[in-house]
């Protein structure tokens, strides 16, 4: 049964819930698509064009031309969906992990080999 009490905070990160999920439906949608190389093709094409046609908001659509993987998951979208978009541009969960921490991909490399090997 699910509680009525809000998660606690953790600090930095934005919890994917029912209202994330409802803000990033569009965006969401939109990043799914990229499962279809002639979706990806499209996009690549005419990227308003492509975002026009899913809907986003401009608070979305601002994060997707500055492939700023924070303020996509601020706009509602959720990393699965959004290693999709990020697979366009040759990024992995270690380019992404990087933008998220702050740090330099070498650099997360680097704490995640330390954080395996204590």
């Amino acid at each position: 049964m699910a509680s009525s009490q809000p998660f606690p905070k953790i600090p930095g990160t934005t919890p994917f819930d029912g209202a994330q999920a409802r803000k990033g439906y569009a965006l969401n949608k939109m990043c799914f698509s990229f499962n279809s190389a002639d979706n990806r093709a499209e996009f690549q094409k005419d990227e308003e064009a492509y975002m026009r046609k899913y809907g986003l908001n401009e608070q979305q659509a601002a994060a997707i031309r500055a492939r700023n993987v924070l303020q996509l998951i601020a706009a509602g979208g959720n990393a699965y969906y959004l290693a999709k978009f990020a697979g366009i541009f040759g990024l992995d969960m270690q380019d992404i992990g990087a933008q998220q921490t702050g740090l330099s991909k070498d650099e997360f490399q680097a704490k995640l080999r330390a954080a395996n090997n204590p």
